[in-house]
């Protein structure tokens, strides 16, 4: 079994979705010094210490020492990006970029993921991840602004998987997202471009 990590080109919407240009626009986020752009093979790393710092902390509690949890890590993470690759063949897989000017670094910073999957009746959001150090500092919300703007416009549904005890949660409630179904650790989250 490969561990390899192959983004279809996702820089249009999925061809089926009857949608027009990029899934999301990106005005407030834009505002705020980010801009998307689509992941690829080269970025394999970078997609891993996204994934690796949401986990860390929970993976820290078994014990482990550092290399099996490093080698946890990246088998989880391995099977994750299979997973979406199967699962959200149409989806879009983009990085979260911070400018030049925001970030102090040269041609700008890698700060997070964005995989969205545009679908006929809904916006998936499949994943939303930002590294540690720009957690709770707005960006996050100025990305799920955009999205529901995007679901808004487009008179679309957003869900999310959102496992329970996630700190985003309070983000999500208050956007407006209700609980409508269970599974497992994980509530579906739905936002109504109508309320």
């Amino acid at each position: 079994m490969s561990d390899r990590i192959e983004f279809p080109s996702v820089a249009a919407a999925a061809p089926d979705s009857g949608a027009e240009g990029p899934p999301i626009r990106l005005v407030s986020a834009a505002a705020r010094g980010l801009r998307l752009r689509p992941a690829t093979e080269g970025d394999r790393e970078v997609l891993y210490r996204i994934y690796a710092s949401t986990r860390l902390d929970e993976v820290r509690q078994t014990g482990w020492d550092e290399a099996q949890i490093e080698a946890f890590l990246r088998f989880q993470f391995g099977a994750q990006a299979r997973y979406y690759e199967e699962q959200f063949a149409d989806a879009s897989f983009d990085l979260i970029e911070q400018s030049e000017e925001r970030s102090g670094e040269q041609g700008g910073a890698v700060i997070g993921r964005l995989y969205v999957d545009l679908r006929d009746d809904e916006i998936r959001l499949i994943d939303i991840a930002l590294l540690p150090q720009h957690r709770g500092s707005g960006l996050g919300g100025a990305l799920m602004t955009d999205i529901l703007a995007e679901g808004r416009r487009r008179g679309l549904l957003v869900r999310i998987h959102v496992e329970r005890e996630n700190p985003a949660m309070r983000l999500y409630r208050r956007l407006g997202f209700e609980k409508i179904e269970e599974q497992g650790v994980y509530d579906l989250m739905e936002w109504r471009p109508d309320e």
